[in-house]
């Protein structure tokens, strides 16, 4: 049976050029992030979301749209934090995407944000990943120029952009509540006492 490739087929299709701004354009990159735009019904991309039964990939494999369901509503602004980290021994899932495929990333962050009305997206990325730090810079820079990321994007109204974290390797970091702690710039440990819900009060004291 031919296997059937969804998150990995860019840079599969396209080896040589997957990280570009060239390559991504060429094979589809960001036409769901303008249909979504055009649209312009975030709600319903939560439902799509719920429907489609997206879980996340850390181990507990908890529902995305019920996570994005408990921010609190009109508590603004509001934050997206995307954990690429990825500490485990033997695991490459996000280095490979963030090395070969960036703006994959960078688009469904801008999708995800627009869903739950996030301007601002911090990526932590683990250390180590030089070269997937390096790419998803770029990408993140390419696709500013282009116009899908900051101000107004393709004309929607919608301004967002995209800040990324280079962690110092600590494994710990992997962790939710340290990564945030690392990220607001303390010591990257698990939180003192129970930290709230990050959806509730987290990133900034903003939800997240």
């Amino acid at each position: 049976m031919a296997e059937t490739r969804i998150i990995t087929q860019r840079l599969h299709d396209r080896p040589d050029d997957s990280w570009t701004i060239e390559g991504a354009l060429a094979s589809g990159a960001y036409e769901s992030l303008r249909a979504v735009l055009a649209k312009g019904d975030g709600p319903d991309v939560q439902e799509q979301v719920k429907l489609s039964g997206l879980r996340g990939r850390g181990g507990a494999g908890f529902p995305a749209a019920q996570k994005w369901s408990f921010l609190p509503p009109n508590s603004f602004p509001r934050y997206l934090v995307v954990n690429a980290d990825e500490g485990e021994p033997s695991t490459f899932k996000d280095r490979m995407l963030i090395e070969r495929d960036p703006h994959q990333l960078v688009e469904g962050i801008a999708i995800a944000s627009y869903a739950v009305q996030c301007n601002v997206a911090y990526v932590y990325v683990r250390g180590e990943f030089a070269l997937g730090y390096e790419r998803l810079i770029r990408a993140i820079d390419d696709a500013r120029a282009k116009g899908l990321l900051g101000k107004n994007i393709l004309g929607s109204g919608f301004d967002f952009d995209i800040v990324v974290h280079r962690g110092a390797g600590a494994y710990i970091c992997g962790e939710e509540t340290a990564l945030l702690e690392s990220l607001e710039g303390s010591a990257g440990c698990l939180a003192s006492g129970r930290r709230s819900r990050p959806s509730r009060v987290c990133t900034r004291s903003r939800p997240s």
